[in-house]
């Protein structure tokens, strides 16, 4: 006599839909909370507009002259004479030449403001600069095409 099996054994499947769901969650799960990691040392100014400057990287020192000429170190109000002191406790315990400094400028501000601040920033040794820019919008990169002559 021939006994038949109470249940026949089927072929297990991995189900690929679900997996895919789970890894695109993930990825904008990490996504998402890496853009709210992103530490800005910058206040908002309006910057100048180049269209050939290079990306920096974020710098450990941004010093940030608004359109009312105050000076900040890190979000941290300054003036000009308490401005070696207020970037040489941001910078720490890097040295000095190694640090880079981001200059966040308002288009607005003088120009002898920023040479003022920028050669208190070189007497203590800082050799690395960046400036902070705005990217061109198409139609302000549309205005600096060369035009053909009429």
């Amino acid at each position: 006599m021939q006994f038949k099996r109470g249940r026949e054994l089927k072929r297990t499947r991995i189900e690929i839909i679900p997996m895919i769901d789970t890894i695109f969650f993930l990825l904008v799960f990490f996504m998402l909370s890496s853009l709210s990691l992103t530490h800005l040392n910058g206040l908002r100014v309006n910057l100048p507009r180049a269209a050939t400057m290079p990306r920096q990287p974020s710098g450990q020192l941004t010093l940030t002259i608004d359109r009312t000429q105050k000076l900040f170190v890190n979000s941290q109000p300054a003036t000009l004479k308490t401005l070696p002191a207020q970037l040489t406790k941001a910078a720490g315990k890097t040295r000095l030449e190694n640090v880079l400094l981001v200059v966040n400028a308002d288009r607005q501000v003088p120009y002898g403001l920023v040479i003022k601040t920028i050669d208190a920033a070189h007497a203590l040794g800082i050799q690395r600069y960046a400036w902070a820019t705005a990217t061109p919008s198409t139609t302000s990169a549309q205005q600096l095409a060369p035009q053909p002559p009429q």
